[in-house]
C-alpha cells in the first residue's frame, strides 16, 4: 500500500464528513419523519429499532444498531478491502450517527413521493462521495465492494435487490404504501450512486497511430494496464499503421486519452462500454 500524504488525508477526511453530512440530512429531513426505510444497513437498523419501538415498547435509538453491525462487517472483510478504506468508511458510518443524533427532524417536502425521490438523491450522494474518494458509508457497502473486486463488476444492483426483499418483508408490518415508496427512496440512491461511482464500469479504449511505441511507454507509465498491439495499414493512403487495444476501469479513460494524445497528437481515438470482462484484470486497490 503506498502511503498517503497529509493532504491526501485530509482530503479524504473533507469527502467523508460531507458524505455523513448528506447521508444524516436524508436521514433527518427526509426518510425518518415519512417512516421511509432506506437502504443497507441504515435501513435494517432503522427496521429494527422501530420494531422493537412499536412492538416491545422498548425505544432504542437506530444508532446503537446501526454501529455494531457496521463494525462487525468491518472486521470480517477488511483483510480484502483495505486498512484505511475500512477505517475511513467507519469514521463516515461513526459521522452519520453523530450528526444524525444531533440534528432536528425536519419536514422540507410534503408530498411523499417528491420526499422519496430527493431523500434518495441526497442519500446516494451522501454514499457516492465516500465511494469516489476512497471510502464508503460502511454496511452493504463493504459486502458490495468485496464482490466487485472479486468479480470485476458493480454489485450495486444486487445490493438494490436485497434490499427490496428486505423492503417487502417490512410492508406486511408497516403497510405496502410506506415500503413502496422506500423502495423508490432507494431506487433513486442507487441510481446517484452508479452515476458517481465508476470503479467497477470498464471502457475499452481502441487507438489507431503511427507511433505506437511512443504511445504504449507514454500509457504503460502511468497506467497499470496491458496493452494489445496489432500491426495494421490505412485503407486511404495506405500507409502502415498500429491498432492499440486497452481495457481500462470508466473514470481512468480521460486519463489514458490525454496520454495518448501527448505521445501522438494525430492518433485516431474510440472508447466504447464494456458489460463485463474476464481473465487477468488489474484492478487498482482501494488503499
Amino acid at each position: 500500500m503506498k502511503k498517503k500524504t497529509l493532504y491526501q488525508i485530509l482530503t479524504m477526511t473533507f469527502w467523508v464528513s460531507l458524505s455523513a453530512l448528506l447521508q444524516a440530512i436524508s436521514l433527518t429531513s427526509f426518510s425518518m419523519p415519512a417512516g421511509i426505510y432506506p437502504s443497507g444497513i441504515t435501513g435494517l437498523s432503522r427496521i429494527l429499532s422501530d420494531i422493537l419501538r412499536d412492538f416491545f415498547s422498548i425505544n432504542l435509538s437506530f444508532v446503537y444498531i446501526y454501529l455494531p453491525i457496521n463494525t462487525i462487517l468491518a472486521i470480517i472483510v477488511y483483510r480484502h478491502i483495505g486498512k484505511l478504506f475500512t477505517i475511513f468508511s467507519l469514521l463516515q458510518t461513526a459521522l452519520t450517527s453523530l450528526f444524525a443524533s444531533f440534528f432536528p427532524r425536519l419536514i422540507v417536502l410534503e408530498e411523499m413521493i417528491l420526499i422519496a425521490i430527493f431523500g434518495g438523491l441526497v442519500n446516494g450522494a451522501g454514499t457516492g462521495f465516500a465511494l469516489s474518494h476512497g471510502a464508503s458509508s460502511g454496511g452493504t457497502d463493504f459486502l458490495s465492494i468485496y464482490f466487485s473486486n472479486k468479480y470485476h463488476r458493480s454489485m450495486w444492483n444486487m445490493t438494490f435487490a436485497l434490499n427490496c426483499v428486505l423492503i417487502c418483508a417490512t410492508g406486511l408490518l408497516y403497510g405496502w404504501e410506506r415500503a413502496a415508496y422506500s423502495i423508490v427512496f432507494q431506487f433513486m440512491s442507487n441510481f446517484m450512486i452508479n452515476k458517481m461511482h465508476k470503479r467497477y464500469t470498464h471502457q475499452a479504449i481502441i487507438v489507431v497511430t503511427k507511433k505506437p511505441d511512443e504511445v504504449i511507454d507514454t500509457v504503460l507509465k502511468n497506467v497499470r494496464h496491458g496493452i494489445t498491439r496489432i500491426s495494421a495499414k490505412g485503407a486511404y493512403k495506405g500507409e502502415d499503421e498500429s491498432v492499440l487495444y486497452t481495457v481500462v476501469n470508466t473514470f481512468q479513460t480521460s486519463e489514458v486519452v490525454r496520454y495518448v494524445l501527448e505521445a501522438d497528437p494525430n492518433a485516431f481515438i474510440e472508447t466504447r462500454d464494456t458489460a463485463s470482462i474476464y481473465g487477468n484484470f488489474y484492478q487498482k486497490p482501494l488503499d
